[in-house]
């Protein structure tokens, strides 16, 4: 179900929440990012193939924000099922397996559904009633604590972002992304905030245009002096020196700091090398799979030959030209001046400066 949402001008731009009104038991609830700019709809979700097909389908994207959808849609996918006393772990693994198919890249996905797994491992002799109340307020936690580190990851990075200067990104990594707040984004909203005057120049990010429909209209809605440019255009901007920084999400980081990010990163973080300007990561610690040595190891989705050969509901293309679709590329570490996490800064990126910021206590937020 979809309806119009009442997230105003001035509040906090959260991109999904639990209602514990909707539904019989309460629902997930989202915005549809696939209406974005034009229209700001919410779409209910009580059963999990509505969670699955909104993941798969990009009404909810983002590392951060899949892995919050998808410890909701566990319980979200329970409520459907019904359970008894003596079967919910039965039918908590099936929508966790369910779930798990819906993209391959974003580690945040498994990771909040490995994490509901081990709550609901740690329940088994509780009642279906006691358990859903278990699961719910674990998944309201990692709702809770993404906020919260994207709040730390602006308030580490914030002094990045020159006063005066220029700061391009790539993709959208803001609040829509995330619980709220953002991680490239959060950057700029915590300089924002201290009153740091910039410029933010914004590739549009074919072939889905998250920067354009999402990123343009994140920062226009913050107040944030935002400039959209087509994605061939950031060599341009780098050599006329409009740009100090570079700063971008992040869907998975391996052990030795390679960066998976949506389709176009890795170019961007080339010219950045070539025309001297740092380029930086920012994700929370969730977004790390240290089971992975490097980025050749990341698994990249591939998605529909019909997003590259149309711009929105428009064919632009042949219908029946063959295209390559990766939706991720890999940036190798070399080419990151740091990553910022809700720990600190790592910098410069090495395999065992990211095992010593993970593993360590977090830095106190300038």
């Amino acid at each position: 179900m979809k309806h119009a949402t009442n997230q105003g001008q001035n509040r906090v731009l959260r991109p999904l929440w639990w209602n514990a009104a909707a539904g019989r038991d309460g629902a997930l609830e989202m915005i549809d990012q696939t209406r974005l700019p034009s229209e700001l709809v919410t779409i209910t979700c009580t059963t999990a193939a509505q969670v699955w097909e909104a993941i798969k389908q990009l009404r909810v994207r983002g590392a951060p924000a899949i892995g919050v959808a998808a410890a909701y849609g566990i319980v979200v996918g329970l409520d459907e099922a019904a359970p008894t006393d003596a079967n919910w772990r039965v039918e908590m693994d099936k929508v966790c397996d369910f779930l798990a198919t819906s993209r391959p890249t974003a580690v945040n996905l498994f990771w909040a559904i490995e994490r509901m797994r081990r709550k609901g491992a740690s329940l088994t002799v509780k009642s279906w009633a006691d358990a859903r109340a278990a699961l719910l307020t674990e998944a309201h936690a990692i709702r809770d604590e993404d906020a919260a580190m994207c709040r730390a990851i602006g308030g580490f990075g914030q002094h990045l972002i020159p006063d005066g200067g220029g700061v391009l990104t790539h993709c959208n990594a803001g609040a829509l992304a995330t619980s709220e707040y953002g991680t490239a984004l959060a950057l700029m909203y915590a300089a924002h905030e201290k009153g740091r005057r910039f410029k933010v120049f914004v590739d549009e990010t074919r072939p889905l245009l998250q920067g354009a429909r999402l990123t343009a209209w994140e920062l226009q809605r913050a107040g944030i002096d935002a400039t959209l440019i087509c994605d061939n255009m950031a060599a341009v901007v780098m050599r006329e020196k409009k740009v100090n920084a570079v700063v971008t999400g992040a869907d998975r980081i391996a052990a030795n700091g390679d960066t998976a990010n949506k389709i176009g990163t890795y170019g961007v973080a080339v010219l950045a090398s070539a025309h001297g300007i740092p380029f930086y990561v920012a994700a929370p610690s969730s977004t790390f799979d240290l089971s992975i040595p490097d980025g050749s190891a990341i698994p990249i989705e591939y998605r529909d030959p019909a997003e590259v050969r149309r711009i929105g509901e428009r064919t632009v293309a042949p219908e029946d030209i063959a295209c390559y679709t990766p939706a991720f590329d890999v940036t190798p570490a070399t080419l990151i001046a740091g990553i910022v996490t809700e720990k600190g800064l790592i910098s410069p990126v090495s395999e065992s400066a990211i095992r010593r910021m993970l593993a360590g206590a977090a830095q106190p937020s300038p």
